[in-house]
């Protein structure tokens, strides 16, 4: 290769460049990245959790007293409910009201219910809650039903005021035989 003069000096001045500019790029780059980082939002968290036990405790006190205006308080119009019964998907209105009447209806007496392993994470308006739940009583039929479930819930904040948005309702299942496993407990 031959050298050029003109060549050469454009080549250092190609070299210095880049040193300089990569001397000086994890500043600038610092700089630009903490400019257009997202802003921290102020979370509420222990506020919002307990809000948001305080609504699971109300749903609880609902249930236990077959109080259908109740339960139907902590939910949003809205709601979509994996529950355990068909369809795959419920919705709010009518027939989710209806469901409710008829598992009240299903029990003679009080229906004992309790939440264990609660765990609650929540943000300024949004926030999901997870349990291990237990429904127990006298059916209508005179059997004794008590039943684990798995419980799952998204709440949004309207207005100041959390509503459940989604929950899921389940059992575990024998993936071999395909049955529910209602007997096991936490």
């Amino acid at each position: 290769m031959t050298f050029k003069p003109g060549r050469g000096a454009f080549l250092i001045v190609i070299l210095a460049f880049v040193t300089v500019c990569s001397c000086r790029f994890p500043e600038a780059h610092a700089r630009e990245a903490a400019a257009s980082a997202p802003k921290p939002m102020i979370i509420k968290e222990p506020e919002n959790q307990a809000a948001i036990r305080a609504l699971i405790d109300g749903f609880v006190n609902a249930i236990r007293a077959k109080d259908i205006d109740g339960v139907m308080a902590v939910f949003a119009p809205d709601v979509v409910s994996f529950d355990l019964g068909p369809p795959l998907q419920h919705g709010g209105g009518e027939a989710f009201v209806k469901r409710w009447h008829e598992l009240f209806d299903s029990f003679h007496g009080p229906i004992h219910y309790e939440v264990r392993e609660l765990k609650i994470a929540a943000g300024d308006d949004v926030a999901f809650s997870y349990s291990l739940n237990r429904i127990s009583g006298t059916t209508k039929a005179g059997a004794q039903a008590d039943r684990w479930l798995r419980w799952t819930a998204g709440y949004r904040k309207t207005n100041g005021k959390w509503l459940i948005v989604h929950e899921q309702v389940s059992v575990p299942v024998d993936a071999r035989n395909g049955k529910a496993l209602l007997d096991l407990k936490p």
